[in-house]
């Protein structure tokens, strides 16, 4: 579905961005990783395909991001895709208890690098055919408790895919994003170790999608793949839920109840 499609990702080298650039290098996609941890030359060696590039850049710095961008270009020529999935999940915390220096990387990291990736990488991407897809989040769109920093970047990310979709249409470049719900990573292992109860938060978030439990980062993947194809050439705009139905609302979630509907 993306056969010699150059990406450029932000956050490949674990998590949702790993999966990613697995998924894109399975597809045929020739890949540059920036993120603030290169990736080693045996990790780079598991993605399929040849010619994959990992830039060492930290995101929030405007400097090492136009660097890498630059890089990218003058390896491959050009860009077809810019997946912004980089983001710090952390504090988790109240808005009051959050400081300066937690609320500015977030913001730096989360919200800002989507303005130097793009300052940057528009002059370079496809017109028309070109893609901007984010790794946004459920709680941008129905918030979470004590984790307010973290919740105010996500729902800036929405509002940026809105904003770009529709100054960049013109052009032939679409904008969307992805708002998973609870995935198994790293970071949300990070974030459930910062609740008082770890093994409740756990438990919850297995029973938070109506689909079943927390699943692996490679469903991100799939949808990522799906959005940057040619088969989404008319979408663009879009918080993709991908999030086993999380937001739809009240239910039951005894054990009892999901028996009851089994047959």
């Amino acid at each position: 579905m993306l056969q010699n499609k150059v990406i450029f990702l932000t956050g490949g080298a674990d998590g949702i961005g790993w999966e990613c650039a697995r998924a894109y290098a399975r597809n045929g996609a020739l890949l540059c990783i920036a993120d603030i941890k290169p990736l080693k030359q045996e990790q780079l060696a598991v993605l399929d395909g040849e010619g994959h590039l990992s830039v060492c850049c930290d995101l929030a710095r405007e400097a090492e991001v136009q660097q890498a961008v630059q890089t990218a270009v003058r390896e491959f020529g050009g860009l077809d895709a810019i997946h912004n999935n980089a983001a710090v999940t952390h504090p988790s915390k109240p808005l009051h208890t959050t400081s300066n220096e937690e609320w500015d990387l977030l913001m730096e990291v989360n919200v800002k690098s989507i303005l130097y990736t793009t300052r940057y990488g528009l002059p370079h991407l496809r017109q028309p055919g070109g893609v901007f897809l984010m790794t946004s989040s459920l709680v941008g769109s129905i918030g979470q408790e004590h984790h307010a920093a973290y919740v105010a970047t996500k729902g800036a990310v929405n509002a940026l895919v809105k904003a770009m979709a529709l100054d960049y249409a013109p052009l032939g470049i679409r904008v969307n994003a992805i708002g998973p719900a609870a995935i198994r990573t790293q970071a949300l292992e990070a974030w459930s170790r910062e609740q008082p109860d770890t093994t409740a938060i756990r438990d919850y978030l297995d029973q938070l999608q109506p689909l079943g439990a927390m699943p692996a980062g490679d469903v991100i993947a799939d949808a990522a793949v799906f959005l940057l194809s040619n088969a989404a050439r008319f979408i663009t705009g879009c918080i993709l839920p991908v999030s086993g139905g999380a937001e739809l609302g009240y239910r039951s979630v005894s054990a009892n109840h999901t028996k009851s509907f089994s047959k």
